[in-house]
């Protein structure tokens, strides 16, 4: 499907109404709709704010300022943005973990939520199109299910304040080359933003030798974003959200390999040679309804989404190199329906309610060539054949929400309530999930919180792997263990705990602490040749940690530093058992291993000093190291990347700028790897980037 087919195929319907009375609530007054479009679009985004406000949890703010001014300003990747919020790790192929868990991020935008799509290496979220961006983690209230390790909320850039734009050309190292532009404007009450980009570079996906330039490594990606509001009155507003991205991937080869397997008509085989590819398409669509009254205000929002990834393999020399060639293609479409509701019922007393539905349809088709071979997993012949896989799954998730804001006394502010969850997939599992927090101001610039969660997170259906491990006996594609157990729900206990002071107008500092214990512990790996994680459940497992983020600002200068310790672990794999050996199963079953993505020290640190038309930025990455070797029992030795960047701002006429930037990203070209190709669900080794210089050029008119 195109992202044009996509966009002109989907539609939306939503019948809104509200309690409100025109005749006694003034703001709901129609002659409102003369006032400032921007004062009346701060006031609505406000109050859409307020309707999922954080209540406790672990918050940490991002604008776009900050974004500008880090290293590569706006033309980060998202993922490298996420990297300076504290506990924080940085993973091969784009991926971040937050506070311990793998992947578990739930995206919202605008305050509605965006629907799960295939995990691949495409981002596509885009850095220059955030205003301001929130990412919660801790104990979250009740509105906030499913994908609970973090919360990343993006409000967008829009149309009300001013009619404006730019158009910018971005490249460097590794044939980069990047162009985007950026429009937003407004015609009487109806604001829009739209933003376009198409990249190219030579290290689209993460080396696998400590070499300079990758082989066989090139990627192309394509973005738009588009974002309308129509301000019905000072008091509602209809807001469409699209977007569509399209990426392509070749996979990088590592040199040098010996052939394992021997194919009839191939006497040579280089592994440099190899053409393995990878394909991903990405679209969605949200239609949002926004009520504000003073008494109750609403939001309802229906979404719907498709996504795809299509790894084509290279079948000669995967079949000489690993003994089989897949071609997997996985597709899935969603829809849903978002709704949230705020009753302000005394003084002291804000209820919310809501619910979400979400039907997502998963679609699998594998074509696996393998060989013949023995009980011992030896070649029999050197003619390959295929095993055709296909199947498709629909999927429900169901939940409902009610939660109290209670301020019992001053500076005292107590939410609780519950939420109740039901999956239907290839397990029908469900919870309900008791919410508590407390944040109490002390004065002074000192406030405290503390929180319980119950925690329910399904598996991601369009990952789960629900093949026949029998059709593969006697082949060079044969699993040690012939046992594929259902993957099931997560069910966890959550107990965070944490301080803020703000010492000075200059300097704030937050401290943060959090333990989680669960059942049915959810993880991801690497298991097939496909560049495609697939997840797994642990029978028990904890995660615990501590963080502290210290900010400052005065003048022309800011900084920051994170410091993050953290601990991950899990006992006895009780799903998906086919994909591990039978000396690591062994072992994981009576000892807690440390979880793949586990890192015990991560830390990011980072200045900007404005001086005049100019800026200059220096920022650092600090990591541990990422488990490897047998059941994760090491760890990758530690690294600490630093990266520079300036930049000019010269004054145009007619309100025009032009911005000239250099950035050094690696400036030590430091050789670090995040993964070495050992470790439970790991499939190869990936470096980190090699030194890189770039520039870029923007005009903003």
């Amino acid at each position: 499907m195109s992202i044009r087919h996509f966009l002109i195929s989907c539609s939306f319907a939503a019948t809104v109404f509200a309690a409100d009375d025109p005749a006694t609530d003034p703001t709901l007054n129609q002659t409102a709709i003369a006032l400032d479009p921007f004062v009346v679009t701060s006031r609505l985004d406000q109050a859409r704010e307020d309707l999922v406000p954080s209540l406790g949890a672990t918050a940490f703010q991002i604008d776009k300022i900050q974004i500008d001014t880090e290293i590569p300003g706006a033309n980060a990747s998202f993922s490298g943005v996420l990297l300076q919020v504290p506990g924080v790790a940085q993973d091969s192929f784009g991926q971040v973990h937050v506070r311990g868990e793998h992947a578990d991020l739930q995206y919202r935008i605008n305050d509605v939520l965006l629907p799960e799509g295939l995990s691949g290496f495409g981002q596509e979220l885009d850095s220059r199109f955030v205003q301001t961006m929130s990412i919660l983690t801790g104990s979250l209230p009740a509105q906030y299910g499913y994908r609970t390790a973090g919360i990343v909320d993006i409000h967008t850039r829009n149309g009300a304040s001013a009619e404006a734009g730019d158009m910018a050309i971005y490249g460097g190292s590794f044939n980069t080359l990047r162009v985007t532009a950026e429009e937003t404007g407004s015609v009487d009450h109806i604001h829009s933003y739209l933003s376009v980009s198409d990249s190219t570079n030579d290290i689209g996906i993460e080396n696998p030798t400590s070499s300079r330039d990758p082989l066989h490594d090139h990627s192309h990606q394509l973005k738009l974003f588009g974002y309308f509001t129509d301000v019905l009155d000072s008091s509602s507003r209809v807001s469409l959200m699209f977007s569509g991205s399209s990426a392509s991937f070749q996979i990088p080869n590592n040199p040098g390999q010996q052939p394992n397997f021997s194919l009839a008509g191939v006497s040579n085989f280089a592994s440099a040679d190899l053409s393995d590819n990878q394909r991903e398409e990405n679209d969605y669509a949200i239609l949002a309804y926004q009520r504000t009254g003073a008494v109750v205000s609403t939001q309802l929002s229906a979404f719907a989404r498709y996504s795809s990834v299509h790894f084509i393999p290279s079948p000669a020399g995967d079949l000489i190199f690993d003994g089989v060639a897949s071609d997997v293609d996985r597709g899935l479409v969603s829809e849903g329906f978002e709704g949230d509701v705020k009753w302000s019922a005394t003084a002291t007393h804000t209820v919310r309610v809501g619910m979400l539905v979400t039907a997502a349809n998963a679609s699998t088709r594998t074509t696996t060539a393998v060989f013949p071979a023995d009980d011992t997993g030896g070649q029999t012949s050197t003619t390959p054949f295929d095993i055709v896989d296909s199947h498709r799954k629909l999927g429900w998730l169901y939940g409902v929400y009610v939660q109290d804001e209670w301020q019992p006394a001053s500076g005292l502010t107590i939410n609780y309530g519950a939420r109740a969850d039901l999956s239907q997939a290839y397990l029908t599992e469900g919870q309900l999930s008791p919410r508590v927090n407390l944040v109490y101001d002390l004065g002074t610039g000192t406030t405290v919180h503390a929180g319980y969660a119950r925690y329910f997170t399904p598996p991601p259906l369009e990952l789960v792997k629900p093949g026949d491990v029998a059709q593969f006996a006697g082949t060079t594609n044969a699993s040690e263990i012939p046992i594929s157990s259902p993957v099931r729900s997560e069910r966890a206990h959550y107990f965070d705990a944490g301080l803020s002071r703000q010492f000075s107008p200059s300097f704030t500092a937050t401290v943060d602490s959090y333990y989680k214990r669960a059942t049915d512990q959810l993880d991801e790996g690497q298991f097939g040749q496909a560049l495609i994680f697939s997840p797994f459940n642990y029978q028990r497992g904890q995660v615990f940690g501590v963080e502290l983020a210290t900010n400052y600002t005065a003048g022309g200068f800011s900084a920051f530093a994170n410091l993050a310790l953290s601990r991950a672990t899990g006992q006895n794999i009780v799903s998906g058992e086919f994909q591990f050996s039978a000396a690591e199963l062994a072992y994981i079953a009576t000892h807690d291993v440390y979880l793949d993505h586990d890192q015990t020290v991560t830390a990011s640190a980072g200045g900007s000093y404005r001086f005049g038309a100019n800026v200059i930025s220096l920022d650092l990455l600090y990591g541990s190291g990422l488990r490897r070797g047998f059941a994760n029992t090491e760890h990758l030795p530690a690294y600490h990347p630093v990266n520079l960047s300036l930049e000019h701002k010269f004054k145009l006429a007619h309100r025009r700028e032009l911005h000239l930037r250099l950035d050094v990203v690696n400036v030590f070209d430091e050789v670090y790897e995040l993964r070495d190709g050992s470790g439970i669900g790991v499939g190869a080794p990936q470096f980190g980037q090699r030194r890189g210089v770039y520039g870029g050029v923007l005009l903003a008119f």
